[in-house]
């Protein structure tokens, strides 16, 4: 299997209309493969020390690409504990997810043109949403972040090697995850990145100073920050 080169092929997640019971099971699934592998752990460990404690007191964070929203959930409730208040705004291009949590701030919007004005939140994050993009979008997607973040964007998405994939294939299997959301996670490694891409797309975003960092060989972790932070 060939890892050089990012996969086209689609996922089942990119279809917005699929049955509404599909994606509920897809979502529900998708969520329990996220727990397993502490999605949220890059942003809990990276952020306090890159933000600054002072700064983290008070964030207002937009999770683009947010599905049920467990990021911000996850999260939250960590700042919470730490006497923080983190509060997130998700947003999905999908409305059927984010009703999973109604009492949350959600919008329905897309990643490449974002419904907000420029500098509307202190940070905004994208977790294993930007696999699902053409190298074209990402870089719209990432202009998007830029504009509407009045300080810092953070984005985790999956490092495209045999290794992770063999990890996933293994696990799912294990763990009897639902057949198409196993489908679609060998899929996003295939389609996720190497660290040179993402330095070339960030450059190509306008995004100044951008870092890209491993994250135990399983996810590229992208950080920038504004001047004057």
């Amino acid at each position: 299997m060939n890892f050089h080169e990012r996969s086209t092929q689609a996922e089942y997640f990119d279809e917005l209309d699929r049955p509404a019971a599909e994606t509920d099971i897809a979502f529900r699934e998708l969520d329990r493969l996220n727990r397993f592998f502490r999605f949220h752990h890059p942003f809990l460990s990276r952020l306090p020390g890159w933000l600054g404690r002072e700064k983290c007191r008070r964030l207002n964070i937009l999770d683009v690409g947010a599905g049920t929203g467990l990021l911000g959930l996850q999260l939250a409730d960590w700042a919470r504990r730490q006497g923080w208040e983190w509060r997130f705004t998700n947003l999905d291009a999908n409305p059927r997810p984010l009703n999973a949590r109604p009492g949350e701030t959600n919008v329905v919007g897309s990643a490449l043109e974002l419904p907000f004005a420029d500098g509307s939140f202190d940070l905004v994050v994208a977790s294993q949403m930007t696999h699902h993009l053409t190298n074209a979008e990402i870089v719209t997607h990432w202009r998007e972040a830029w504009r509407v973040s009045n300080d810092a964007v953070f984005i985790c998405d999956l490092h495209r090697n045999a290794g992770l994939y063999t990890l996933l294939w293994l696990t799912t299997l294990l763990l009897g995850t639902e057949r198409t959301v196993r489908e679609d996670a060998l899929i996003s490694v295939r389609r996720g990145f190497q660290r040179g891409e993402w330095l070339d797309l960030a450059a190509q975003a306008g995004l100044p100073g951008a870092e890209v960092w491993h994250y135990y060989g399983t996810r590229l972790v992208l950080q920038a920050r504004k001047q004057g932070h």
